[in-house]
């Protein structure tokens, strides 16, 4: 059976309690809650600094055993001008203890900067770095481009050959590619609206549940994991409003 995890990033997030959080609900039970109201979260953190495998341990044991934790992986990883180089760095990102999320652990994501321009030769050596599993459990890698130059053919055949998804970035400067590479499909919608209490208009919305159906059918697993990010910060505060509309317009016989 397809998997469908959708989602925000993070969960500790001052503006969303009273919105999102029920008024006066404990900062410590706000994953319970988020995890129980969607069906996955993109953790942000480890893109920062990096954590203990207590952490993750802890943060799994709070969602249920169908939930889906995505795993934004280190800046260190990622923003260098070799990325031929990062073998150390995505050793020290994977040591430390994401396999403690179990049967709870989704895609990686790998983020690069909007000045990052795409490099056939070294990209390529990046992806070989990629480990396959951790600890046992396999891992799936999903890329986020954001620069104009991996709209190229030879970006998309790299990330096919080596089954990385490219992830479906809806903003309005980074490349929207909308390439099918693994068995699964991944996105990020970051139009928020802060105006909006559905965070989209319903009726990009209704287009996107569309549009990320039909990419997770291209996928020979159908799985799919979609988030709403406020981009530097903008709309945040309605991105759970928006994964809860697309929740319920991805259920079967869904508005």
């Amino acid at each position: 059976m397809a998997r469908t995890g959708i989602g925000v990033g993070g969960w500790t997030f001052a503006p969303w309690r009273g919105i999102f959080y029920p008024k006066g609900m404990r900062q410590a039970d706000e994953l319970a809650f988020a995890s129980s109201a969607l069906s996955a979260l993109e953790i942000n953190a480890t893109y920062y600094s990096t954590h203990k495998p207590e952490d993750f341990a802890h943060w799994a044991a709070q969602a249920p055993e169908d939930f889906v934790f995505a795993v934004k992986a280190s800046r260190f990883c990622t923003n260098r001008r070799v990325l031929a180089e990062a073998g150390p760095s995505v050793e020290r990102f994977f040591g430390q203890g994401i396999g403690e999320l179990g049967p709870r652990l989704g895609p990686i994501l790998w983020q690069f900067m909007p000045t990052k321009k795409f490099d056939h030769d070294d990209f390529a050596r990046f992806l070989d770095l990629l480990p396959q599993d951790v600890g046992g459990q396999p891992l799936r890698h999903a890329i986020e481009p954001r620069h104009a130059s991996f709209v190229d053919p030879a970006f998309v055949d790299l990330c096919r050959a080596r089954g990385a998804a490219i992830c479906i970035s809806d903003h309005p400067v980074y490349p929207l590619i909308e390439e099918a590479t693994a068995d699964f499909a991944y996105a990020r919608l970051m139009r928020l609206n802060e105006t909006l209490e559905s965070g989209y208009p319903p009726k990009d919305l209704d287009a996107w549940a569309g549009r990320l159906k039909a990419a997770a059918d291209q996928t020979p697993s159908g799985d799919l994991f979609a988030f709403f990010i406020g981009a530097g910060g903008e709309g945040k505060v309605r991105a759970p409003a928006a994964a809860l509309g697309l929740i319920d317009r991805l259920k079967p016989g869904g508005t």
